[in-house]
């Protein structure tokens, strides 16, 4: 259900086209809520026909030209109360560390080279995050809404590290049981 509360978000900070919300969900929320450019045409759709969202009047002929969504009250209303709604954290699901748990049982072949791999990507994101952090959050930018934005991209540099560590960790503990056999 949180899909349209993404493109709800989203069309609160800055009335957008379909294009415009998938470019947008690429760099920004998509960070932390994932979704293809389908996913997302099909939820406007969804959207306007619920009253939640309208597409602005356009100007000139509209064949060819892309519509622009706002967020209508109802929109508005729906998301200010999923927004104060309880909600318990979800279970992790995590692939990389089902297959570790599998490889327990068929072997590890293959998983050093994973682990490597998975770190690599982990580190890349978080110096993308840090600069993003640096870049867009100067201590002098401390209004509540910046102050939200910045604690949720301090969550994504948070995992980050975690994951960095972690995987640092697993790898050197592997390797030294590689190492013993």
């Amino acid at each position: 259900m949180s899909l349209p509360h993404a493109i709800l978000t989203a069309l609160l900070e800055k009335p957008s086209s379909g294009l415009e919300l998938t470019r947008r969900f690429d760099k920004s929320i998509g960070y932390f809520w994932s979704a293809t450019h389908q996913q997302i045409y099909r939820e406007l759709g969804r959207l306007e026909r619920e009253g939640a969202i309208r597409a602005l009047p356009s100007q000139g002929a509209t064949r060819g030209q892309k519509k622009e969504y706002e967020v209508l009250p109802a929109g508005r209303a729906e998301l200010a109360r999923w927004t104060a709604e309880p909600q318990d954290p979800k279970p992790l699901r995590d692939t990389l560390l089902l297959r570790l748990r599998a490889a327990a049982v068929v072997g590890a072949e293959g998983i050093q080279e994973e682990l490597r791999r998975h770190l690599d990507l982990h580190r890349r994101q978080l110096a993308e995050y840090e600069e993003i952090e640096r870049r867009d959050f100067p201590p002098e930018k401390d209004a509540v809404e910046d102050r939200l934005r910045h604690v949720v991209l301090r969550a994504g540099i948070d995992l980050e590290t975690f994951w960095t560590r972690w995987l640092t960790r697993a790898i050197e503990e592997l390797g030294e049981t590689a190492g013993a056999g």
